[in-house]
């Protein structure tokens, strides 16, 4: 007799995405990425915007989670390149960022993120934004 697998609604949704981090600082880097693994997906990691670019150039992620702190390349000015060169409109972009003051969300935004989680991160916030835009 052959017995079939129950069917499971969420199994159709849950497909691993990949997921772009561009983070310099180890200690962020493992906890976002044992909560994207922990949520069954593919982490691409990158610590600065040279990086980040390459990665761009030979794949699309399906999310970024986006550093604003950076080396080199300020993190929104690769926000706003991502939106006006690289022609990622459809790509959403966490803003992860130290950067908790009066107007720094709204820079954020208007740099072209979705939405912004400030440091340190809480990784329940974390896992529903990474939900919310897959």
């Amino acid at each position: 007799m052959i017995s079939a697998k129950p069917f499971n609604p969420q199994a159709v949704h849950m497909s691993a995405k990949n997921i772009l981090c561009i983070e310099d600082n180890p200690t962020n880097m493992l906890l976002i990425s044992r909560v994207v693994e922990a949520e069954g997906h593919h982490l691409i990691h990158a610590t600065d915007g040279d990086t980040a670019y390459a990665e761009l150039s030979s794949q699309i992620p399906d999310l970024i989670l986006l550093d604003v702190n950076l080396p080199g390349i300020n993190g929104l000015d690769i926000a706003r390149d991502i939106r006006d060169k690289m022609k990622y409109e459809d790509v959403p972009i966490i803003a992860v960022t130290a950067n908790v003051l009066v107007g720094d969300r709204e820079r954020c935004i208007e740099a072209g993120c979705n939405d912004y989680l400030p440091k340190p991160l809480d990784i329940r916030q974390l896992r529903s934004l990474m939900r919310d835009f897959l």
